[in-house]
């Protein structure tokens, strides 16, 4: 309560102090005019005049919202405010003159001296109050006891970051670094630029500091990376600021600080979607998203509501994953229209009463089992079963209910499968290859390889190994993957979603491998560790692993998009028009069957598969 009855206190005694400026201002012109002897006439004029001065600076000043911005936080936007109403007021005084008569003559020079004298006194007295808040008058250290730390970067990002930090009592920012050899020898807000990224251990050990902030958000993903090399090879540990697109929308400060993360090592450069395209495929429509629970159903979810849909169908058969992302948006976007449908996706009764009710113009089929070793071998037929089944069922529904696009999210692991788990993505591929021409809606598959950080995925356990001490268990030293983020996957969807005309298999470039070894290692040095606390063991391939996944982004076996992030896979469509049918009368005979036999059904299905020994 007290806060908020101060404010209209700071913004009365500010506007007072602007009133008395015009008057001063508009005294001294006359006293500077006359060379400090203003003869008795002029004086005159001048105290005659001054109440209309006064008056018009007055009213204009307040009716341009010059006092609902802080003193403390004076910055340019504050100073063209300034300009433009002592602006307006120059010109303002002087046609009230013409107006109201009798009026003495004013000096011209006055009507050019006032303003700039009221400018001055204006601005500089704010700037002078900002300075002194953060007592740099007399370069003052407010906090000397606060953590020195080196910044990486002279940009925009750090002198945000510098001017944040300016009141913190945890982090004294003692020099900064960058690349930029313009830079260097100059100074930002008093912390000068000693030189390049590269010479950051040798400052740091100069000047006793065991801390480095990464301040270049908007720079390339192998900038960043390079930076955060350098500070782990000079023993430092490192923070960086927010991502640049959080910082510019508001979302956060750029003094939020936060630990370097997996993402920031593997990351990529961000994905440019076609906003405007995107919002007329989703804008005011119903979509649906099975699978809404887990990773990468749950970012797509979040990915489409930033497109304002008219309506978002969550289904999934886990009752606290669907509750948990319902919960999410009901925080969150509370005005945004959310239906939570509990369900299996290949309950063929309850998937057709979802579809019927709600009518969805567009279908994100996310629901799928993804754990290769798992079902490999004692769960064979139900990866099988879910992943095909649940693809039947939820595109018939589709086609039943007016769907337009009807979205399969696949996997790398469906290129040249070599394990159950990629042959029944393939499967569900060619289902929806061959379901395409019974209908009006368009099948659009995607294909990617690993997401950082998605249930089931590598990362989470090395995670809880490194938290429980070791070993990280690696399952041999080659064994490599491709990674991108969550979100990145998500945006590459809706874009494939939007781009496709029916029955493409959209490949995501997915950049170059990561050798999971190597993975591991930075894991463990990001958790402040050395190999020499945490052990990496090798335990030797899983059943249905493989040591190097397919290129997923092949110049021969795929065809370029608009999209420089999606290519079009030339894939080999099904043998028969009736595999829905056939996949069905399998399901309903051979339910149960043993891995052999799950096997020698895919491998005629797909001649492409071939089992690992």
């Amino acid at each position: 309560m007290n806060a908020r009855r101060s404010l209209p206190v700071r913004s009365l005694l500010a506007f007072l102090h602007d009133v008395v400026a015009s008057a001063v201002a508009w005294m001294a012109a006359f006293w500077l005019r006359f060379n400090l002897e203003v003869p008795p006439d002029y004086l005159k004029t001048a105290l005659f005049t001054l109440p209309s001065v006064v008056a018009v600076n007055a009213l204009l000043f307040w009716r341009l919202g010059l006092y609902r911005g802080l003193w403390r936080y004076a910055s340019l936007p504050d100073l063209q405010k300034i300009l433009a109403g002592v602006f307006v007021a120059s010109l303002a005084a002087p046609a009230l003159f013409l107006l109201v008569a009798p009026v003495p003559a004013v000096p011209r020079s006055v009507f050019l001296i006032a303003p700039l004298l009221l400018i001055g006194a204006m601005s500089g007295s704010r700037l002078l109050y900002r300075a002194w808040k953060e007592q740099r008058l007399l370069g003052i250290v407010r906090h000397p006891e606060a953590n020195p730390v080196i910044v990486l970067g002279a940009g925009t990002a750090a002198s945000m970051l510098l001017r944040d930090l300016a009141d913190s009592s945890q982090w004294r920012v003692v020099a900064l670094l960058d690349d930029d050899a313009r830079k260097h020898g100059g100074a930002i807000h008093d912390v000068k630029v000693l030189g390049p990224l590269a010479s950051a251990g040798e400052i740091a050990r100069r000047m006793g500091v065991t801390q480095a902030i990464i301040a270049i958000p908007g720079a390339t993903h192998a900038a960043r990376k390079r930076a955060l090399e350098l500070c782990q090879a000079a023993g430092l540990r490192v923070m960086t600021v927010p991502a640049y697109a959080d910082i510019v929308s508001g979302k956060v400060s750029v003094s939020q600080l936060r630990e370097v993360e997996l993402d920031d090592l593997l990351g990529r450069d961000p994905v440019r979607l076609d906003e405007a395209q995107l919002s007329g495929f989703l804008e005011g429509k119903t979509v649906l998203v099975t699978g809404a629970g887990g990773s990468i159903g749950a970012e797509l979810c979040r990915q489409i509501a930033r497109f304002a849909p008219g309506r978002l169908v969550l289904v999934d058969h886990s009752e606290y994953a669907l509750y948990s992302i319902e919960q999410e948006f009901r925080d969150r976007r509370p005005m945004l229209r959310v239906f939570a449908a509990i369900g299996d996706a290949k309950d063929q009764a309850r998937v057709k009463e979802i579809f019927t009710r709600h009518a969805p113009e567009v279908v994100f089929h996310a629901a799928a089992y993804k754990h290769v070793p798992l079902m490999e071998t004692d769960n064979a037929f139900q990866a099988v079963a879910n992943n095909a089944l649940s693809t039947i069922v939820t595109a018939r529904a589709a086609q039943a209910a007016g769907t337009k696009v009807y979205v399969l999210v696949s996997t790398d692991k469906a290129v040249n499968p070599t394990n159950v788990m990629g042959a029944s993505k393939r499967l569900a591929e060619m289902l929806c290859q061959a379901l395409q021409p019974r209908g009006a809606t368009q099948f659009v598959m995607v294909r990617f390889g690993n997401v950082l950080g998605s249930t089931g995925s590598v990362i989470p356990r090395f995670r809880e190994q490194i938290a429980r001490g070791g070993p990280v268990t690696v399952t041999d030293p080659d064994i490599e993957r491709y990674f991108m983020s969550i979100p990145e996957a998500a945006q590459l969807v809706l874009q494939a979603g939007l781009m496709g005309k029916g029955g493409e298999i959209f490949v995501l470039d997915m950049g170059e491998p990561v050798k999971i070894a190597e993975l591991a290692r930075q894991m463990i040095r990001l958790s402040g560790f050395g190999e020499q606390d945490i052990r990496i063991v090798f335990s030797g391939l899983r059943p249905g692993e493989k040591l190097f996944e397919e290129v997923l982004v092949d110049g021969e076996a795929t065809l370029p998009t608009p999209h420089p992030k999606l290519r079009v896979a030339r894939a080999r469509a099904p043998a028969s028009d009736a595999l829905p049918e056939e996949v069905l009368a399998w399901l309903a005979a051979a339910a149960g069957a043993d891995a052999a036999v799950v096997r020698a059904r895919l491998k005629a299905w797909i001649p492409e598969y071939v089992p690992t020994e």
